[in-house]
């Protein structure tokens, strides 16, 4: 979801990472689902993309 919304809007990697105040690894890792943003974090993506936190990501308990 992450690497579709930046790609959207036209955005690299690294200037996601700038935006969020992170490593373009960091950016990597979330989009390939290897790492999970904390919730400040998460938070940060959701209001950088101006959509809600649900919208973004899943709750892997569910279901």
């Amino acid at each position: 979801m992450i690497k579709a919304l930046r790609a959207e809007r036209g955005w690299s990697q690294a200037h996601l990472a700038e935006l969020l105040d992170v490593s373009r690894q960091t950016v990597i890792s979330i989009e390939n689902g290897r790492y999970d943003p904390s919730l400040p974090l998460a938070f940060k993506i959701a209001r950088t993309f101006q959509k809600p936190i649900e919208a973004i990501f899943e709750d892997g308990d569910a279901g």
